[in-house]
């Protein structure tokens, strides 16, 4: 199961299961997190994990010059598509820097965080993110509610999307949320399982310490409400950078 992501992020199997994510929410989450007093003119924002790119698309449009990265090559490849001159991408791994104290605001967001095995990863990432920023600079991690996800758990879902039926098998192990996910597509038979470290706010609290970063605000949603660990969909994180 070492680096699962890697390999499954980078399958078109990936983009076609998640292609029905709500791109709408989505955007008017983005809407709403610029309306915070960080988000000024002349702001440079690195997106970390950015996927194919369309978060990053959409704040450059809004003016922000943004630099989108992430580990999956053919994510960047079509993102490349959409580069400008205040919008460009770039591979690379998350326990990496990328550019040393350059960044005003670091984005984390859509549960792109809680992949690696060990904590030393965790806490790895963590640096490297923190080390992108300015002094003061901010950091916005947007990741599942745990304790809602545990509470509430779908064992067994099937999915039927273009033509392709997935066999979704969820469980809980050894502090990871997984989810099995299994399919048939041209008589070949795929297996892929993703697995997503249950952090909660006390262990981002303890991660984001290693990192010379502390929790300014938190949010429960995409409508940036007062975040409730039992009952909020979402744990959103905004953090400041201290020296």
């Amino acid at each position: 199961m070492k680096d699962w992501f890697a390999k499954w992020f980078d399958s078109k199997y990936y983009h076609i299961l998640y292609k029905n994510r709500d791109q709408n929410e989505a955007k008017k989450f983005l809407k709403n997190l610029t309306t915070l007093e960080f988000f000024k003119k002349n702001i440079k924002i690195i997106d970390i994990a950015c996927g194919k790119g369309r978060h990053s698309l959409f704040l450059s449009n809004l003016g922000y010059d943004v630099t989108g990265i992430d580990l999956s090559k053919n994510s960047i490849k079509y993102a490349k598509k959409f580069e400008k001159e205040n919008l460009k991408f770039d591979v690379l791994d998350m326990k990496k820097t990328y550019r040393k104290n350059s960044f005003d605001i670091a984005l984390n967001i859509f549960t792109s965080f809680g992949y690696f095995e060990k904590e030393e990863d965790d806490i790895a990432a963590i640096k490297a993110i923190s080390n992108n920023l300015h002094k003061e600079g901010i950091l916005i991690i947007d990741f599942m509610n745990s304790e809602k996800i545990i509470g509430n758990l779908v064992k067994n879902e099937l999915k039927t999307i273009n033509g392709i039926t997935f066999n979704l098998k969820r469980s809980i192990k050894d502090n990871f949320i997984c989810k099995n996910i299994q399919f048939t597509d041209n008589g070949s038979h795929f297996e892929f399982t993703e697995k997503v470290k249950a952090l909660k706010l006390s262990d981002f609290t303890k991660l984001l310490n290693f990192a010379n970063m502390k929790i300014v605000q938190t949010f429960g949603n995409y409508y940036l409400d007062k975040f409730d660990n039992k009952n909020s969909d979402r744990l959103i994180i905004v953090a400041r950078k201290w020296n």
